[in-house]
């Protein structure tokens, strides 16, 4: 089998590399935009331990129609703007009062808005060249990018996250269970979902969890929520919840910090790629040492507004896309089937959303693709936020496919997270240049 991965020269594809022994994939092609970068990159791959066994050759496409050929299994991972866009996205809703982040808030909406017409265009290119290939998205953000590329490519692309998985396997550790054993039942959109079950053995633990304020406060969820919270919400949410829980705090936070995540990430992978590709040599040892400043710094302003706390050690091996996109290529390869959480087509899993709306949940995963299962019906209060915020998605992607500006000021000022249609309006104007 022959993977691509689109944005070849992102930080994270040595995780995907190394998850890749031994899984039937013979050849791994990357392609960037950026020559530099993907450079580097081949450069780590090269320099990492030996003992991978049976890795996939490894080459590097001169553009986008080379690297989609003959393709069985295509990673979009791109970042359109790269780094100094992300800045940008932030640091534009910062200044206008409002939470500047990567994909939530009108950070998110920006980001969609730059993404979505070179998504489109990658996913007309694997209809012509590579029309039985599976597209796993990893393009933030991932469920709007995916809805997006849906409408060309139909189930035949799939959004993955690793928040979800990683949540499910933090709550199952603090209560006492074996991740890889317990059944779940989460549901929402892409970051902004709920854990609303964690079975074992035939019995439900979440209740158990939710009552016990030590085992809460043993875990990423429990510490960014508190158990008071938590036992009011009946739930566990997904991290990124913390921004619309807390608004207050994490914007202080944000807004107090010396710098933005993008910005740290800027020159924290800016001095990377500079040193690597001055010293191939060396390139793997030193992508190691950023990768783990990387994850020890995830979600940084969060843990700021709630007292400050390190990160377990057991988070920070730096997988999770990886995983879930290696057992869902898997699953689709070779029939034998996985449980997974998908962003995916909705169906009738929640009644309230179209049919072909992308959300978030538990699939089951064959060579015919990825199916979401029944669930129980969301309370109001979850379903008001994703109604909301699939409103803006929809908004962002009609913004985009017609570079219509009322659609992306809707998109923007009906954000929960962006306080005032005024403040969505100037937020679109200052940013309209790196849009268009």
């Amino acid at each position: 089998m022959r993977l691509t991965i689109l944005g070849g020269g992102g930080f994270r594809v040595p995780l995907v590399y190394r998850a890749l022994a031994g899984s039937g994939i013979s050849e791994l092609t990357l392609y960037d935009t950026d020559p530099v970068r993907v450079g580097v990159i081949r450069s780590v791959l090269d320099g990492l331990p030996d003992g991978l066994p049976d890795s996939p050759g490894v080459r590097v496409a001169a553009d986008l129609d080379d690297a989609l050929r003959g393709a069985d299994f295509v990673f979009s991972a791109i970042r359109v703007g790269g780094t100094a866009g992300r800045v940008r996205d932030e640091r534009v809703p910062l200044e206008e009062g409002v939470l500047g982040q990567e994909t939530v808030g009108a950070g998110g909406v920006l980001y969609g808005l730059r993404t979505i017409p070179v998504a489109l265009r990658i996913a007309e290119r694997v209809r012509a060249l590579a029309p039985g290939a599976w597209v796993i998205n990893f393009t933030n953000p991932a469920g709007m990018v995916t809805e997006a590329m849906a409408s060309v490519l139909g189930e035949r692309v799939i959004g993955i996250c690793d928040s979800p998985v990683g949540l499910v396997r933090r709550a199952a550790r603090a209560a006492g269970a074996d991740p890889d054993a317990v059944t779940y039942d989460y549901v929402g959109l892409n970051h902004l979902g709920w854990l609303r079950g964690l079975e074992y053995d035939g019995r439900d633990l979440l209740p158990g969890l939710l009552a016990d304020a030590a085992a809460l406060g043993s875990f990423e969820e429990g510490k960014l929520f508190g158990a008071e919270w938590l036992r009011a919400l009946g739930a566990l949410p997904n991290e990124y919840l913390h921004y619309y829980y807390f608004r207050r705090e994490t914007l202080a936070s944000v807004a107090a910090a010396d710098e933005t995540r993008g910005e740290f990430l800027a020159h924290q992978q800016g001095d990377f790629f500079t040193a690597a590709a001055a010293d191939p040599s060396s390139a793997a040892e030193l992508w190691e040492h950023a990768r783990l400043e990387r994850e020890e710094t995830y979600l940084a302003d969060s843990r700021a507004a709630t007292g400050g706390w390190q990160r377990d050690s057991c988070d920070l091996d730096g997988g999770g896309y990886d995983r879930v996109a290696l057992t869902l290529m898997r699953a689709i390869a070779s029939g034998a089937g996985a449980r997974l959480i998908l962003n995916v087509r909705n169906g009738t899993t929640v009644p309230e959303l179209p049919a072909d709306a992308i959300i978030e949940t538990v699939c089951e995963v064959d060579a015919s693709g990825a199916r979401p299962l029944p669930c129980a019906p969301l309370g109001p209060a979850e379903l008001g936020l994703m109604l909301q915020l699939k409103a803006v998605e929809r908004a962002a992607i009609e913004a985009a496919l017609f570079k219509d500006r009322d659609a992306a000021l809707r998109a923007l000022a009906l954000h929960p997270l962006v306080d005032s249609p005024a403040v969505a309006s100037r937020i679109l104007d200052r940013a309209a240049g790196d849009i268009a």
